[in-house]
Parts: structure tokens; C-alpha cells; sequence
């Protein structure tokens, strides 16, 4: 099963740097960044679509529930709130937080939390929504209104729409975390959602705005179809 990415948002450098070395302790998390500040941090979880953030609550600009309100509280991504302070707690679970860490906590601290954590994130299993950024707004961009997918070394874009958003992740790892009998790899550097194929032609994948995209012959979507389209009919521009 792979990593769930990890985002640390802490202003602290010592908190922040301790945290980071106790959750790379684990082989079930990966530390996607760390952000310093609540702007900071706004950024890359728009850039980074990390599955869990670690989030203080009192950073210089933006604070925790600030990070929050401006995403729309909508729950993605998953978040435990690291704090010093006590009395935020009702607050943080009325937002859906996962947990709620007083500092400064010990790892085994850390661990039951995470130990907790973890399933639930993995319970919802495949990706349904993105958080991007385009023109200066943050977008939620739901899985199904992603046409294709195409990697870009440590980064892949997601046309949708008729627009290309950035993502920092690899194409393989977001393999993993898509539903696989809606979204289908096929090249080494592109994936598809099977909704948004009109037919199969020559070789290429044509989707319903016309995008052509070269299709490997092992791809599960080619097979059966080599010579001839999805539909039966010629490919169209």
C-alpha cells in the first residue's frame, strides 16, 4: 500500500524539525514539505495535494483554522492540529480534525495518532478531489471532471475543462491513488478517464474534445482494439 503524504505547517524551526524526523521514522508516511507560516502552507497544499496536514494553530499571518476557512473547510486534505494550546480543542474537532496534539508530544504520542489516522484516510481509498491553484484562486477540481493526465517528471498536469493544473506528484503514484475502472494508464506518460474517450484510432486514444493522445500497445485500453476504434468509426479532429 503506498505512503500517505504528509505536510507539516509549524513556524516553529525546532517543533518543526523534530516533527519531521519522527514521522520519517515510519514506512507508511511520506513528508511531501514543510511549510512555516499559514501562507506558506496555503500554497503547497495547493501545490503538493498532500493526504494530511500536521497544522498549528498560532502561525504569523495565516493561523490554522485561517488555512482552513480559505480551502472551505471541505475536509481535504485530512488534518491533525499540533498546538500548544488547550483550548482550541472543540474548535478543532467541530472543523473534522482527525486529532489534536498538544505540545510538545512524545512519539508515542505521535504514533497513536497516526496509528488512528491513517485507516481513515485510506478508508476513502481513491482520490476524489484536488486542490489547485489557477489565476490566484484555489480550485477543488473533483476526479471525474479530469479528461486525462499527463506526467511531467515530479509533476503531472490535469486537463480538465480545457484547462492544464499543475500537480506536484508522479504519475505513478497517483496511479495508486485513482480508481482504476475509471481512470486507465495508456503510455508511460499519460492516463485517461474512460468517460472521456470518444474512440479508440491508429493508436491514439481520441477523447471527446478531440485531444489524441499515443496509446501504448500494452495498455489494458488497446487490447482487443488494435486495428480498430471503440466506437467502430473513424477518428475525427
Amino acid at each position: 500500500m503506498s505512503r500517505v503524504r504528509a505536510l507539516i505547517a509549524e513556524d516553529e524551526p525546532l517543533a518543526r524539525r523534530r516533527l519531521e524526523r519522527l514521522l520519517r521514522r515510519r514506512d507508511d508516511v511520506e513528508v511531501a514539505g514543510s511549510a512555516r507560516d499559514g501562507d506558506e502552507a496555503l500554497a503547497m497544499i495547493a501545490t503538493l495535494a498532500p493526504d494530511l496536514v500536521f497544522l498549528d494553530i498560532q502561525m504569523p499571518g495565516l493561523g490554522g483554522f485561517d488555512v482552513l476557512r480559505e480551502i472551505g473547510g471541505s475536509g481535504t486534505p485530512f488534518v491533525i492540529f499540533t498546538t500548544a494550546f488547550d483550548q482550541y480543542a472543540l474548535r478543532a474537532f467541530e472543523v473534522h480534525a482527525l486529532d489534536y496534539l498538544l505540545k510538545p508530544f512524545d512519539e508515542a504520542r505521535l504514533d497513536a495518532a497516526l496509528d488512528r489516522a491513517l485507516p481513515l484516510i485510506r478508508g476513502s481509498e481513491w482520490t476524489q478531489r484536488f486542490v489547485v491553484r489557477s489565476a490566484g484562486r484555489i480550485l477543488f477540481l473533483r476526479a471525474e471532471e479530469i479528461d486525462w493526465i499527463a506526467a511531467a517528471d515530479n509533476y503531472v498536469y490535469l486537463h480538465a475543462g480545457g484547462a492544464a493544473h499543475l500537480v506536484r506528484t508522479t504519475l505513478k503514484a497517483l496511479e495508486q491513488k485513482l480508481d482504476p475502472a475509471r481512470f486507465v494508464r495508456v503510455h508511460r506518460s499519460a492516463m485517461v478517464n474512460l468517460d472521456a474517450v470518444r474512440e479508440l484510432a491508429g493508436g491514439e486514444v481520441v477523447l471527446r474534445d478531440g485531444t489524441r493522445i499515443a496509446a501504448s500497445r500494452r495498455s489494458p485500453l488497446l487490447e482487443g482494439h488494435s486495428s480498430q476504434s471503440h466506437s467502430g468509426g473513424a477518428a475525427r479532429d
